[in-house]
């Protein structure tokens, strides 16, 4: 199912950002806008349906639950980006705030059959295959969602040598300007729908469910930007390069 065509309701006037579009090999997908929600019949997007109508966050008390796999209430929408290996997937937020500094990660889980199949999210096996966070600096430094921000609010990932097939692309934005406080920290998880085509080899094996990712006691969620930190742990599982190592980057 290739790109399509709807009448958008204006866009959420609030603080928080989503993934609008999605740009691959220079064609434009839609994202899912909670604003979609309120058209009848729901248009089909490669973004994942979530109910975060008001641009919200996953708190700490809720990263075991459903929740943090693609956020609150979230669904595949009946479309998917064609890519293949090597392809260039940008994910274009339609803002983000400048305070919200944290670590901007992807996750890739393969999808056995038909994206429809996916009824328990939380069955989904993830690999990490992309991570950025603090770079340098302290109170509260420069961070990977600084380098969004440049470049007017857009993410790029490149496709590792995937097997063909359906998987399920997670990229997330975790913002730590609260997360000194109990149950500060602010997870934004944002799911896309692929499919791979192609001739590629590598087909993840190992993956984790998303509500093994994180505890509010990790270093990287309970941490304190505002401070004369000198590093910062990047939260979740451990990177997986999945392609040749230049392709990654890690910024624990």
């Amino acid at each position: 199912m290739r790109s399509l065509t709807f009448t958008l309701l204006p866009a959420l006037a609030l603080a928080h950002g989503h993934v609008d579009k999605v740009i691959a090999d220079g064609v434009t997908y839609q994202g899912w806008n909670a604003a979609l929600k309120y058209q009848n019949p729901i248009p089909a997007t490669v973004g994942w349906q979530a109910d975060n109508l008001d641009n919200g966050f996953v708190t700490p008390d809720r990263f075991g639950s459903v929740d943090i796999v693609c956020h609150k209430l979230a669904k595949s929408n009946g479309a998917f980006v064609p890519v293949k290996p090597g392809s260039k997937v940008t994910f274009k937020w339609d803002t983000w705030p400048v305070s919200h500094a944290g670590p901007i990660q992807e996750y890739l889980a393969p999808v056995s059959g038909d994206f429809s199949t996916i009824t328990d999210p939380t069955y989904l096996r993830w690999t990490k295959i992309q991570s950025s966070a603090w770079k340098s600096g302290n109170n509260p430094g420069t961070w990977a969602t600084d380098d969004l921000i440049k470049n007017n609010f857009s993410w790029d990932l490149t496709i590792p040598n995937l097997a063909p097939g359906n998987y399920v692309l997670r990229h997330e934005i975790i913002a730590l300007h609260s997360a000194g406080q109990t149950n500060g920290a602010q997870a934004y998880p944002q799911c896309i729908n692929i499919q791979v085509s192609g001739s590629g080899t590598i087909k993840p094996s190992g993956g984790v469910p998303a509500t093994s990712f994180y505890k509010a006691s990790d270093p990287g969620i309970t941490f304190n930007l505002f401070s004369k930190f000198t590093g910062y742990t990047t939260p979740g599982p451990a990177l997986q390069t999945l392609k040749k190592r230049e392709h990654s980057r890690e910024f624990a």
